[in-house]
């Protein structure tokens, strides 16, 4: 049942490499760990289920084979009692599992219950479109929310747009007024951490303060951590991604390990996928040393 180079999104998991390619990994997509072995018989049926679904999913989740009869070490750490059984792996720990051959259906909901969602195709992914002018979008969502304001959705976008100009509190008021279905919305979760972020700065001091406090004292993580936020919220993704890294190398362990927190909830706001990948890298190559 090697898997091999079979497909890029499955693969076989060795002691030699589980660091690298599972928990490095595993900081910048979710990875499900499956132990298995040849003389198992619920395995065989799990198993292609699970390969499946990875390339159907076409990178949203790595799947790492093991082999329990070749890797006894990894399945020693990981307490394996009985197979098949699978652990999902995010930012480096093991967040959930289950036990047994679960169905196709038992599977997609176990992946939908920790937001993994198909990917598009390497092939047919959309091209980027052209950034929009914050002002003119908030605008113009006024106007299709005054035409039409019984559509719901088209205030979820106005929320949105107000986030990148600022305005927070008009925000929040209607995200409050969605409906249920639009409350649990992806980007509606992504809002409310962006809100989360604005809070922080209720009575924060302005950044050229913060700036000069940070040239006075580089040591200075809180002003670094407002700073970043500020960043953040003030469409300058990367200049919060900065400070929040400088955080991590100058001490991880900041009040109970903000740095990291600090980093992992901004990769949940920030919308360019290939910043939040360059960084997630550099993040991993502090933790992991």
């Amino acid at each position: 049942m090697s898997v091999q180079n079979s497909t890029p999104h499955v693969f076989d998991a060795t002691t030699a490499g589980f660091e690298e390619d599972v928990l490095r990994r595993s900081l910048e997509v979710p990875v499900l760990v499956d132990f298995w072995a040849e003389w198992c018989g619920p395995c065989k049926t799990l198993g292609p289920i699970l390969e499946k679904l990875a390339g159907e999913f076409h990178g949203a989740f790595l799947l790492a084979k093991v082999d329990t009869e070749k890797e006894p070490q990894i399945a020693g750490a990981f307490q394996i009692r009985s197979i098949p059984t699978v652990f999902l792996v995010k930012d480096g720990q093991i967040v959930d599992g289950f036990q047994g051959a679960l169905a196709e259906g038992q599977v997609r909901q176990f992946l939908q219950h920790h937001g993994i969602a198909p990917a598009e195709p390497a092939d047919e992914a959309p091209a980027k479109a052209a950034p929009l002018d914050p002002q003119a979008e908030v605008a113009r969502l006024r106007e299709a929310v005054a035409a039409e304001p019984d559509k719901d959705e088209l205030r979820l976008d106005l929320a949105l747009a107000l986030l990148q100009t600022g305005a927070p509190a008009e925000a929040e008021r209607l995200l409050d007024a969605l409906p249920a279905n639009l409350a649990t919305d992806d980007r509606a979760v992504k809002a409310r951490a962006r809100l989360g972020f604005a809070a922080l700065l209720a009575d924060a001091p302005p950044p050229a303060a913060l700036e000069a406090a940070i040239a006075a004292d580089p040591g200075d993580l809180r002003a670094r951590h407002l700073l970043g936020v500020h960043r953040i919220v003030g469409n300058d993704p990367e200049g919060g991604l900065e400070q929040f890294l400088e955080m991590l190398q100058r001490d991880r362990s900041f009040e109970d390990g903000l740095p990291r927190r600090a980093l992992i909830d901004a990769f949940r706001i920030v919308e360019d996928a290939e910043l939040v990948g360059r960084y997630r890298r550099r993040m991993a190559s502090l933790l992991l040393v």
